[in-house]
């Protein structure tokens, strides 16, 4: 998951077809077993491919045991070419000689920080140097929606300057579409003609993510797409700097403001609180360079055609992203020979053999499915969704036949599961179908136990919904004592060498796992609907105004 659970959906849905549909077409049986499973995992966190690093020899490795698993269980080659793969190149963006700083000017003075010393520089893929100075206005959260009655940038004149926004979202708006917006507001500065932004954690957004864990990334490269045109793609070119605030350079940024920060993050810690914006009596230069290199890395991608004649130029895409981290620098306490390795065995090793174990399930049923089925194992998940929105944006099959997606991303198999947390699946008719097939199995259907993550926009399903399609991120819940074994796991497990197979891996869950997605996926796949957006639903009205909608 990048450096990253649905309202239980009523019991009062409206009875549509689609209900209808799948209730006389039970999922066919399939063999899953613990064995196979682990198989896959074993391979895939491995310590000889090295953590699966975007671009690695190891990720390279993994692509190719992902690509003869697909043949060997009977897929059709989905990629370019006629082949297994879509090559994504990728520009690699790593800090020069000024890694990065902040001065901020105002009555104070001048007060001067380096990158990692209370700010974090961000690097952009549009310019190996960049020296900017600028007026400052605080523009609140940053966001606005007439939908939400948000309206952050109303009365303020931010041509030309640097933004100063809060991080996140106000409390109290929904969280999927909050992180939606939070994630989309270096776009909406740049409608409004500001060329920087500088963040500042509110309360929550500081104890949802400390800024000693900000910190773990400090000197992490920055990774983009490259198109078509050569170019590497930014989705708000226009913003030229950006840089988090902290401590001491978050209060040079309000000295002589007509308001103190703690006044404003005080405020901001109250329900559906949106501290309005004002100009500053600062302004900022933000300075750093940057050096470019370009990689390549694969998507690899499996087809199994649909069998009904009618339903078959229709896609069920089944994803999840085989890239992780790599080999952890040396330093700290890496330097004494402890474990360097990301192995990402549950992230998101896991995953993708869920992933091949439904491709294989679904290519050996006598009755094949009715609608074709779509296998992808993304790059450069960890580097920012990367390998799902290349893809999701130049589709290997025509974007318009997509219709639903299901996303793959660690699942946490420590402990016997009993329900399901499917992000997003309020939006869509997905819901009902992770709903109703998973109920056979005796497994429930639970909301998003951590709303204050804003995991909606942190996976790859979110690409997808970028570009219209219905699409959930599937995971394992917290009843049962998972939360337990998740707040363990997130806290002293994520994203380091400790993701490995020394875990306690449940298999006999990774096999219900499996299982569990593929009764989910048949039936999107058999349904005579396909998954539609509600009506009246946020993304499905910002993302697909035109597509056909189900009542709720």
């Amino acid at each position: 998951m990048k450096n990253k659970t649905l309202a239980i959906l009523a019991s009062g849905f409206a009875t549509i077809a689609l209900a209808q549909t799948q209730a006389s077409s039970p999922t066919p049986a399939a063999t899953f077993t613990p064995e196979q499973f682990r198989a896959h995992v074993e391979f895939l966190a491995d310590d000889l491919l090295e953590g699966r690093d975007t671009g690695s020899r190891g990720h390279e490795i993994a692509a190719r045991y992902v690509a003869t698993r697909f043949e060997a269980s009977g897929l059709k080659p989905g990629g370019e070419n006629g082949g297994w793969y879509q090559q994504v190149t990728l520009q690699k963006t790593v800090r020069g000689a000024n890694r990065g700083r902040v001065n901020i000017i105002g009555p104070k003075g001048e007060q001067k920080f380096e990158h990692a010393d209370n700010v974090l520089v961000s690097v952009t893929p549009t310019s190996e140097s960049v020296d900017v100075s600028a007026k400052l206005v605080f523009v609140g959260f940053g966001v606005e929606d007439k939908r939400l009655g948000l309206d952050d940038y109303r009365g303020l004149d931010v041509k030309g300057c640097i933004v100063v926004t809060l991080r996140g979202f106000p409390k109290g708006l929904p969280s999927e579409e909050g992180a939606h917006l939070s994630a989309t507001k270096s776009e909406i500065a740049e409608r409004h003609g500001a060329i920087g932004i500088l963040s500042v954690a509110t309360l929550q957004a500081e104890k949802a993510q400390p800024w000693h864990r900000y910190l773990e990334y400090a000197n992490e490269p920055n990774y983009a797409w490259v198109g078509p045109d050569g170019k590497a793609h930014d989705d708000a070119p226009g913003i030229q700097v950006r840089a988090a605030l902290h401590g001491p350079a978050a209060e040079a940024v309000f000295a002589g403001a007509p308001r103190a920060l703690a006044d404003i993050l005080t405020e901001a810690d109250r329900p559906k609180a949106s501290p309005r914006g004002f100009k500053l009596r600062t302004q900022a230069r933000v300075s750093g360079d940057v050096s470019w290199t370009r990689v390549t890395s694969p998507n690899v991608v499996g087809l199994l055609p649909g069998a009904d004649p009618q339903l078959a130029r229709e896609y069920i895409v089944l994803s999840g992203h085989l890239d992780h981290l790599g080999i952890k620098d040396v330093g700290g306490d890496n330097a004494a020979g402890a474990d360097r390795i990301n192995n990402g065995a549950l992230d998101n090793a896991a995953g993708v053999a869920t992933l091949l174990e439904v491709a294989r399930a679904a290519a050996a049923a006598p009755d094949k499915p009715r609608r074709s089925m779509l296998f992808l194992a993304t790059t450069a998940e960890e580097k920012g969704l990367l390998g799902a929105d290349y893809y999701a944006r130049h589709p290997t099959v025509p974007l318009p036949q997509i219709v639903g997606n299901v996303d793959l991303d660690m699942p946490l198999l420590l402990y016997p599961f009993t329900d399901v947390i499917a992000f997003g699946a309020n939006h869509s008719t997905i819901g009902k179908f992770v709903e109703q097939a998973a109920r056979p199995m005796n497994i429930s259907l639970s909301p998003d136990p951590m709303p204050e993550q804003g995991v909606f926009t942190r996976s790859d399903h979110y690409q997808f919904v970028r570009q219209g399609v219905p699409a959930v991120f599937f995971a394992t819940g917290m009843a049962n004592g998972g939360d337990k074994y998740w707040g363990d796991f997130l806290e002293n497990t994520y994203h380091t060498p400790r993701d490995d197979l020394s875990q306690k891996i449940d298999w006999d869950a990774g096999a219900r796992f499996a299982e569990v997605n593929y009764r989910v996926t048949r039936a999107m796949a058999d349904s005579d609907t396909p998954p539609l957006w509600y009506a009246g639903d946020y993304f499905g009205d910002t993302f697909a105004p035109k597509a056909k909608r189900a009542p709720r």
